[in-house]
């Protein structure tokens, strides 16, 4: 019986270090490749953001498209560009991991911003798209705003989730829902205040203002969250926002 139980014990520490190191083993191999999945998924959703992507069936095209039309950097909450970290390794905006930055103090977050440029004048920016994150019903939700040249009307959005409900909350990634943001919205107000783009509670809802958006019928919350999501990312941009505006003779009201 003694020798039973020691046959077990070693068979089973010899499984286990076999099945540890060939998970890890797989998880090493397989990385670079779900690094390259990660950074495509990013980018569709930078240009998805600003332009249709439909008509785009090879992931080289995407990248390629990418690589001609977006510029990045990394601003602080003044909205002064950050070239470098700590350390003095080169600051690159698609490597920034919204989540892990999220739990950062907002003070001391790193905020990427994307210029899509004119295709014809890479000197001419189109767009701007800022990336933010938050709390959905269950779990995070994600998002990408692109605002017009005048930083200040929406031309269009990508948000994504994890775990909201199918159906209800989930609809945020659908294009019908996407697109009442891009219904001429705006994010100051007349007067030059940060209103942002608030998702009213209900859905079919008319007579909205430039700073509103049909909601969610059903899933509440998700729109509370896309909404808090909204408000403090655009806030912490504000000061890149209102520095490129005045840099660019924008007036603010």
């Amino acid at each position: 019986m003694q020798r039973s139980n020691i046959y077990i014990l070693v068979f089973s520490a010899v499984m286990t270090v076999l099945i540890g190191g060939a998970m890890s083993l797989t998880s090493v191999l397989l990385k670079p490749a779900q690094d390259k999945q990660v950074e495509l998924d990013t980018k569709k959703k930078i240009l998805g953001a600003v332009m249709d992507i439909s008509t785009f069936d090879k992931p080289e095209e995407i990248l390629n498209l990418y690589k001609a039309r977006v510029k990045s950097v990394v601003v602080d909450i003044e909205g002064e560009i950050i070239a470098t970290d700590d350390k003095g390794n080169p600051l690159i905006a698609e490597k920034v991991n919204a989540q892990k930055n999220h739990k950062i103090d907002r003070e001391e977050r790193l905020y990427p911003i994307y210029m899509i440029l004119n295709e014809l004048d890479p000197n001419v920016v189109e767009a701007y798209v800022f990336p933010m994150f938050g709390l959905g019903l269950w779990d995070w939700i994600s998002g990408y705003v692109a605002l017009e040249s005048d930083l200040n009307t929406v031309k269009g959005v990508a948000f994504d989730h994890k775990g909201e409900t199918p159906g209800l909350g989930a609809r945020i990634t659908e294009e019908k829902v996407r697109n009442r943001y891009k219904e001429n919205k705006k994010i100051f107000s007349d007067a030059g205040n940060l209103e942002s783009i608030t998702m009213v509670k209900g859905e079919g809802i008319t007579g909205l203002s430039m700073h509103e958006v049909d909601g969610l019928s059903g899933a509440t919350i998700t729109a509370k969250g896309v909404n808090k999501m909204l408000k403090e990312y655009l806030g912490c941009y504000q000061s890149f926002i209102l520095n490129t505006r005045g840099l660019n003779g924008i007036a603010i009201n």
